[in-house]
């Protein structure tokens, strides 16, 4: 039968292609399966590709694992100095270009090398460590317990919308020293931000700005906080810089946050073997999160870096001034190193998540903290959590950098909770204080009221699993 709808001429973003044959790493083909197209990209050029991002800018993607780690360990070759980029340089990516929220320079550490790099990264991830990880853990403990307290009478509720989604930013605004109130409009403007959306630009200003009142705040008034121990870290960081650097904590450690904790309590739900390995106690739940950091990783692919100069990169011509793109799900999926996917890499941590090189992600043991916890707080709730429909009606949104699961409805019975958040007979309410930074002199947190004696939800689920 004839299709009166003509077909897209080339060029269209619906091809998939660009004028020039190239393939664009946005639009209907790659939202659609972005895994399947990289897959195409390696039988077509090998471990390097040339594709386009929005607006048809030209790129380099990173396919190979050994080539993503040979451009993320050489600054020298490959620097992370957007100014470099010959089209920011021709005025081809304006301040209203999609791209331009994750590629405009800025006074911050991403952006930096050498010396300057370090100083500014030390700055933040001394101020991070200056915060005890069993605080850290306490208060992710709290926030998830707040969550579950609104979802667990009902029997039923969305993974993704009602915890993954919110807990990590309730975590950072609480290290921040930000009002709760911020929450909501910061969780949805990061996640534009990183869809590289048409309203990117609008939702990076709205944090900017949110971040700049905070460091107004702070300067004036200094707490035990994130932003605080930014300002009066030796490394004497301008107004600029450390509202920056928040922004860098922010976006680095909520966006791949939420997509861990849904990627795994996903595979928890729907993979028989995830299951029966956790359960049979081959596997715990750090060890769990690293083989889903393998398979799923939170960010597909990371902005970005730019040629120094003209170089060679797996036979292909990088000249000075290209941009790059490492592609970290296709690294992890490289035949060269894991011809057999279906091979556990139990205990092996060379997978490309969070990155490597001098700029590997500053917030990712902090996004670990917040999975882990979070998980184990939730499943030992709720240890009789099932998926609510078929596996195969679950939806992904994708973007430039990320695939998000979309929805995680799951069903469950119902519990009777108090506002403490626990089951039945309340525990008294324990308010925790502010976090206290590791100081010799600090005055150790109070101890929480413990709650009711529970069964482990591993144990729980090995005995779920006897009867499956």
């Amino acid at each position: 039968m004839f299709d009166p709808s003509p077909a897209p001429p080339p060029g269209c973003p619906a091809h998939g292609l660009g004028p020039d044959g190239l393939r664009r790493l946005y639009g209907p083909e790659a939202d659609a399966d972005p895994i399947a197209l990289y897959e195409r990209l390696r039988s077509e050029h090998g471990a390097v590709a040339p594709v386009l991002l929005p607006g048809d800018r030209e790129a380099w993607l990173v396919l190979g694992h050994r080539e993503n780690l040979e451009v993320s360990r050489t600054p020298s070759l490959f620097s992370r100095d957007s100014r470099l980029w010959r089209d920011m340089q021709e005025g081809k990516v304006p301040p209203t270009h999609p791209l331009a929220p994750l590629t405009m320079w800025q006074p911050l550490c991403v952006f930096a090398e050498g010396e300057e790099h370090e100083r500014l990264r030390r700055a933040v991830t001394e101020s991070l460590a200056r915060f005890e990880a069993r605080g850290i853990r306490r208060y992710v403990t709290r926030f998830a317990h707040q969550l579950i307290d609104e979802f667990e009478p009902k029997g039923r509720a969305d993974l993704v919308e009602q915890f993954a989604d919110q807990l990590p930013l309730r975590v950072i605004t609480q290290l921040f020293g930000m009002p709760e109130h911020h929450g909501p409009r910061l969780i949805e403007a990061a996640k534009d931000m990183i869809r590289g959306s048409e309203t990117a630009v609008a939702s990076n200003d709205y944090i900017t700005e949110a971040l700049q009142d905070l460091v107004d705040r702070k300067r004036a008034s200094p707490g035990h906080d994130v932003a605080s121990k930014l300002i009066e870290h030796p490394a004497r960081l301008t107004n600029d810089e450390v509202r920056e650097h928040l922004r860098v904590v922010l976006v680095s450690a909520n966006e791949p946050t939420v997509n861990l904790i849904a990627n795994t309590l996903r595979l928890v739900l729907t993979d028989q073997r995830f299951r029966a390995t956790l359960a049979g106690g081959h596997m715990t739940l750090p060890d769990a999160l690293e083989q889903v950091l393998w398979d799923e990783p939170p960010m597909t692919t990371n902005i970005g870096r730019w040629a120094t100069g003209d170089a060679q990169l797996a036979g292909k011509t990088i000249k000075a001034g290209d941009m790059l793109l490492l592609g970290l799900a296709a690294g992890n999926a490289d035949p060269q190193i894991r011809p057999d996917k279906s091979t556990p890499m139990h205990g092996n941590r060379s997978h490309l998540a969070f990155s490597g090189g001098p700029h590997e992600c500053p917030g990712q043991d902090l996004g670990r903290a917040i999975v882990d916890t979070g998980i184990d707080t939730l499943l030992t709730r709720i240890p009789d959590l099932r998926l609510a429909v078929p596996e195969e009606h679950l939806k992904w949104e994708t973007a430039l950098m990320s695939r998000r699961l979309v929805a995680l409805p799951v069903e469950f019975a119902a519990r009777r909770t108090n506002t403490t958040g626990r089951q039945g007979p309340g525990v008294p309410s324990v308010e925790l204080p502010p976090l206290q930074p590791q100081e010799p002199a600090s005055v150790p947190m109070p101890p929480v009221a413990p709650p009711p004696v529970h069964t482990s939800w591993w144990t729980r689920l090995k005995r779920k699993l006897r009867g499956w």
